[in-house]
């Protein structure tokens, strides 16, 4: 509530933008002001549940409107490079859900588009900025668990194979990696930065998406010489355990599942000192939006939470992991 007051459109009413609006009407100083969707049915019934002025039918209508400051892009993935650009060109903020893009090629044309109009963009990667990975990247800060070496994660879900579901839809930037994975190589990227090499194996759907993948992700050794490694799964066949782990020459870091949401800390030491940290809070998304409202009233473009070498960098993992796993999408 202390970020900020910004006025926000949302661009595709699907279920997740129905918890960033809520987020922004009743936990942040901003406000929904307009929602667009191709169907202005859908963007009638958007915005009578969440209190918002204007509905439209068709994005060019949000895109002129001038009371709009920033724009939450909520559609799915393969239409997130073209939604973020037509907003950037006409001078809005945007929040683009993740993955922010399909593509790193993608992430450099919108991000050289931002440079010239002079806008923020941040990925809506909404565990960056929540309350736990906050605490979790003090941890490490303080040197309590020493120099990370090891970051384990995994994220998967069940989803029966129905060829026309988004998640099957090679069109729509399907698979597990983009939707789920994206958490995992999220978070190593977030403690580990950029690695230096990709492992990936895995296997194909019937329509030729990935259903499940391992990555490694190799890193040169630390200060001390110890080596460092992120290993990562993400499945859209089973509900797996969804926890994450982040390890250190002197303790470790436990993430409760799912670890991409609100949850408990865990940190055990190797003297014997253990200390829990429960991160539950209501909503989450409220997070990511105070962000961008601070990041466009201090004049940044990228937030330094979530900087855009870090949405690349990550883009660039899942890129090489479809390219060994032999997934790519139409127009690619």
């Amino acid at each position: 509530m202390a970020a900020p007051p910004l006025r926000w459109g949302v661009l595709g009413p699907g279920g997740i933008a129905n918890k960033l609006a809520d987020a922004v009407q009743r936990l942040t100083a901003g406000s929904v002001v307009a929602v667009a969707s191709r169907d202005q049915g859908r963007a009638e019934a958007f915005a009578g549940r969440h209190g918002i002025p204007r509905a439209y039918a068709g994005y060019e209508r949000l895109a002129a409107d001038p009371e709009v400051q920033a724009v939450y892009i909520g559609t799915p993935h393969s239409e997130h490079a073209a939604n973020a650009l037509a907003m950037v060109r006409a001078g809005k903020h945007v929040l683009v859900e993740k993955p922010l893009v399909r593509n790193g090629a993608e992430a450099d044309k919108l991000f050289a588009r931002a440079r010239e109009t002079g806008v923020t963009v941040i990925e809506a990667m909404w565990t960056r900025f929540l309350p736990h990975l906050a605490v979790v990247r003090e941890v490490i800060a303080s040197g309590r668990i020493g120099e990370v070496v090891t970051v384990l994660a995994d994220h998967g879900q069940r989803f029966p194979f129905q060829p026309e579901h988004r998640l099957y839809a090679p069109e729509l930037a399907g698979g597990a990696l983009l939707d789920l994975g994206v958490y995992p190589v999220a978070l190593a990227v977030g403690i580990l930065g950029a690695p230096e090499s990709v492992c990936a194996a895995g296997q194909l759907a019937e329509t030729g998406v990935d259903g499940a993948a391992g990555l490694v992700l190799g890193y040169p050794p630390a200060a001390s010489g110890s080596p460092r490694q992120a290993v990562l799964h993400t499945t859209l066949w089973a509900r797996t355990p969804t926890t994450a782990s982040i390890t250190g020459t002197a303790g470790r870091i436990e993430l409760s599942g799912p670890f991409y949401q609100p949850g408990q800390v865990r940190v055990a030491t190797e003297d014997g000192v253990e200390l829990t940290w429960d991160g539950l809070v209501d909503n989450g998304f409220q997070y990511e939006a105070a962000e961008l409202a601070r990041c466009v009233a201090a004049g940044l473009q990228e937030s330094l939470l979530l900087p855009w070498s870090d949405s690349r960098a990550c883009l660039a993992v899942l890129d090489e992991a479809r390219r060994q796993l032999g997934v790519r999408y139409p127009g690619e």
